[in-house]
């Protein structure tokens, strides 16, 4: 999609929540929704949501489609949304291995203001918005994140080095003393004592040896982790791999559709509420951010794929566990710019990338969130959210899942 020479004119720069930059230095809002308000709330936005349900089904039952259409959800009159059309017709054929068919087709795209909703977080989202419809063609899709097995069959197939293994040069980083040149990747880092939330270097640090078979540096390793997925992986990282795995990276409309499996405008990939019947359906963060991940999901930190249940397109993991690489440039007025367009037909991000917060930092889409995401801070786990990151920085909270 083609951009104006000088960008239009974005909202202030949303925090990036759990997901970073190399050298970003971010103005970030401050807590608004304390956990503890957060969780007890959800028992009477159930009852709520229970309520609501009925009275969808039945508007929806009411209209239903005739003739083997594609199934359409009746929406709110007053929702940004409207339903999701799904294009008719099968698959093309049987499905590659650890791959599931989604269908494609017209849906709304992004997110409202989650805010003033239970555990909606301090983050406006504005780069999410308006939401605006976009039609997509059908696609396989990982049935989950790339994992650490799969990572190194790649590896030991072509020799890939991932840059996180790369020794940084000094006429890259010609200011940089030599002794600061040396390979490794960013690590998240628990603080010993609760802290503001306004600068994301308070807890991520660079860690020498760092990289994907030492998610959280030298003195750490993958054994036994076959089926977590793979981190500690940059953009071009990611690339590298879904090519030889005869693949590519998804655009952020293709992870947006997957994502949603069909369901318009509901705030997560498997509904409308947090934990329906009181269940964890991702892995998100729980406890004080960022001194303590309690684990009541079940994970203190990364999970293994698939623990937790699929969405109605079967994918695992599209929300929480870890952020995705997509292959969009990163804009925060991409929407505003689509939104123009009328239906916009397999978007591919803007031509360029821009990053009001950092113009000189070329940055692609993150998408889903990761094991860090918390109301306290970010709730970018949530269907239409979009992260950021700088192309060649890594994390242990960032991997990808391809399509084909």
């Amino acid at each position: 999609m083609s951009q104006p020479p000088d960008p239009l004119p974005s909202p202030p720069d949303p925090p990036e929540g759990d997901n970073h930059a190399a050298s970003a230095h971010l103005s970030l809002l401050p807590v608004l929704v304390p956990a503890a308000v957060c969780f007890l709330a959800l028992g009477v936005a159930a009852a709520a949501a229970w309520k609501i349900r009925q009275i969808k089904a039945s508007r929806a039952s009411a209209m239903a489609p005739a003739g083997g259409a594609a199934p359409t959800v009746a929406m709110d009159p007053d929702s940004p949304f409207q339903a999701t059309v799904e294009n008719r017709g099968a698959a093309p054929g049987p499905a590659p291995e650890g791959m599931v068919w989604i269908p494609g087709g017209e849906f709304s795209m992004g997110c409202d203001d989650p805010r003033a909703g239970v555990c909606g977080g301090p983050d406006a989202m504005p780069d999410a918005r308006p939401i605006h419809r976009v039609q997509v063609d059908g696609f396989w899709m990982d049935r989950t994140e790339v994992t650490n097995a799969q990572f190194a069959r790649f590896v030991a197939a072509t020799g890939y080095v991932t840059m996180a293994e790369r020794t940084p040069r000094q006429e890259d980083f010609p200011t940089a003393p030599p002794e600061n040149l040396v390979a490794g990747s960013t690590v998240f880092t628990p603080t010993a004592e609760e802290v503001p939330l306004t600068s994301h270097f308070r807890w991520w640090r660079y860690e020498a040896g760092a990289n994907w078979r030492h998610p959280e540096g030298a003195g750490t390793s993958i054994d036994g982790r076959d089926a977590y997925p793979v981190v500690q992986v940059a953009y071009e990282d990611a690339a590298a791999y879904a090519r030889w795995a005869g693949k590519r990276l998804p655009t952020e409309a293709e992870f947006e559709f997957a994502e949603r499996g069909g369901q318009a405008g509901q705030r997560y990939a498997w509904g409308a509420e947090l934990q329906p019947g009181g269940r964890w359906m991702a892995n998100v963060y729980q406890g004080t951010f960022p001194v303590q991940d309690t684990g009541r999901d079940g994970f203190a930190g990364l999970a293994p794929t698939a623990q937790f249940p699929p969405n109605p397109y079967g994918l695992h993991d599209t929300a929480g566990n870890v952020w995705e690489w997509v292959s969009d440039w990163y804009r925060p007025d991409t929407y505003v710019l689509h939104a123009q367009l009328g239906v916009v037909r397999n978007p591919t991000g803007p031509e360029t990338p821009f990053d009001p917060a950092e113009p000189d930092q070329p940055k692609r889409v993150h998408r889903g969130g990761s094991f860090l995401c918390t109301d306290q801070y970010c709730t970018r786990y949530m269907n239409g959210t979009r992260g950021k990151g700088e192309i060649t920085t890594a994390s242990n909270h960032l991997g990808f899942r391809c399509v084909q």
